[in-house]
């Protein structure tokens, strides 16, 4: 699905710009605890299960995968952000757009807590399938979006998908036979601390 906001590429260039630019105080801000869903999801894995996470901002829910044992990827497709990650964690951070994910076969999980919700709409189903191939077989990935009707940009420039929970779901399905694919909806917090609403996507890659 596109529609007439969407970017003509894979990715933003407007969004990743704004990430470069912010970084620093971005990562700053960024101190609180892991996402809400983190826990319920690593619970969900084998013990040292490795972890791909895309769009990693500060490093903030990597944190936790490690603490919790877990061998983590964390990447992010601006190098600015990715930095600001690096210095956190103490290891490398990967520097990735979704589009160059070229991994097979080598996850147990795929984490992406409000990361995907940048990808235009015509170019999501196509980063999922991406995701889809990077997951073992049996392997889980989840993914947090900010609910809408269409995609557009908030007041920092930044685009937003905004898919609603049917699209979504489609979009999901055209990009693979996933197992166990759910949306379900929650109110969260953006930049700037209103309360919005948000879709939690699970899915998983079949083990046969």
């Amino acid at each position: 699905m596109t529609d007439p906001a969407d970017p003509p590429l894979a990715f933003d260039p407007a969004t990743l710009a704004f990430y470069a630019d912010n970084a620093a105080s971005y990562a700053a801000r960024d101190k609180g605890g892991p996402s809400r869903w983190l826990d319920a999801f690593l619970d969900d894995l084998p013990a040292g299960a490795r972890i791909l996470e895309l769009g990693c901002g500060s490093g903030r829910d990597s944190t936790r995968m490690i603490a919790r044992g877990f061998d983590v990827v964390p990447t992010d497709g601006s190098p600015a952000m990715a930095a600001e990650a690096e210095a956190r964690l103490g290891r490398p951070v990967r520097a990735m757009r979704f589009d160059q994910l070229a991994d097979c076969d080598a996850y147990d999980g795929v984490w992406a807590n409000a990361s995907l919700l940048h990808v235009p709409r015509g170019a999501l189903a196509d980063i999922l399938a991406l995701v889809f191939r990077a997951l073992k077989p049996g392997g889980l990935h989840f993914a947090s979006y900010k609910a809408g009707a269409e995609g557009r940009r908030d007041t920092h420039g930044r685009y937003y998908n905004y898919p609603d929970r049917l699209a979504l779901i489609d979009t999901y399905a055209r990009a693979g036979p996933w197992q166990d694919l759910s949306a379900r909806d929650y109110v969260g917090g953006e930049l700037g601390g209103a309360q919005v609403p948000w879709l939690g996507v699970t899915a998983r890659r079949p083990a046969g």
